[in-house]
């Protein structure tokens, strides 16, 4: 497989068109902490990653952040490249390092217009990553710390190979906006019930289905969406 078809918007293309979208694509890595997009600054390049996961995150006038949205391979950043925004109101940063190819925002822009498949999995992309921060605010709002990290964890694994998240508590407490004591405590009542194990810097998903049953309808309803729109995304259970 040509190694930007790991992407799967990338891989839905038919021969034509990902032939003219290939010959603009740039390769890079994004390692940890890797910035795609300043919140309030000009969007240069749109990035398709191939592996690792990246995160949207919101941050308030006074410098509060929380993460509002999560994508990998399943699709591309920042959205608002797919409109010619202009500026990204978000940032968009690397959680999981991995790889990527960008795509200059002008020669985005002309492609929008004249490769219709490809404009149209992008505009599909957006709308489920929309869809995907409403129920993470929905899940904010009714959902404990457990059930909460329990949807992080499974929309991770979703878009990784392997079971081994290198993510620390700190990390994560940062993306869900609670303090460290509380990820702790949630990651401890995950591990006791034997759904994943929890070790210096690293998570491992031990028991994907006992965990999907543990998150009940804190997660399901985006990845439908994705599914319905887009393709699997989710990994076979085991």
């Amino acid at each position: 497989m040509t190694p930007s078809k790991e992407n799967r918007l990338l891989a839905l293309l038919p021969e034509e068109e990902f032939a003219a979208v290939q010959s603009h694509l740039e390769p890079t890595d994004t390692p940890r902490g890797f910035v795609i997009a300043e919140a309030g600054a000009t969007i240069e390049y749109a990035y398709f990653p191939c592996s690792g996961v990246g995160s949207v995150i919101n941050i308030s006038p006074e410098g509060n952040r929380v993460e509002a949205g999560l994508f990998g391979r399943d699709g591309f950043a920042p959205t608002g490249a797919a409109i010619d925004a202009g500026i990204s109101i978000n940032e968009v940063a690397v959680q999981v390092p991995g790889f990527a190819y960008r795509l200059a925002q002008d020669k985005l822009a002309d492609l929008m217009k004249t490769q219709p498949v490809f404009a149209g999995l992008l505009h599909r992309s957006t709308h489920v990553l929309a869809v995907q921060a409403g129920f993470t605010a929905l899940s904010n709002a009714i959902h404990g710390i457990d059930e909460r990290l329990a949807r992080w964890i499974l929309m991770c694994h979703d878009r990784i190979d392997g079971d081994k998240l290198a993510l620390t508590h700190e990390f994560i407490a940062w993306m869900l906006a609670v303090r460290r004591p509380s990820v702790t405590t949630a990651l401890h009542m995950l591990e006791g019930n034997h759904f994943i194990r929890s070790v210096r810097g690293l998570v491992i998903v031990r028991d994907r289905p006992g965990l999907e049953e543990f998150a009940a309808d804190a997660y399901g309803k985006a990845e439908e969406e994705y599914e319905r729109l887009i393709g699997p995304l989710k990994k076979t259970k085991r």
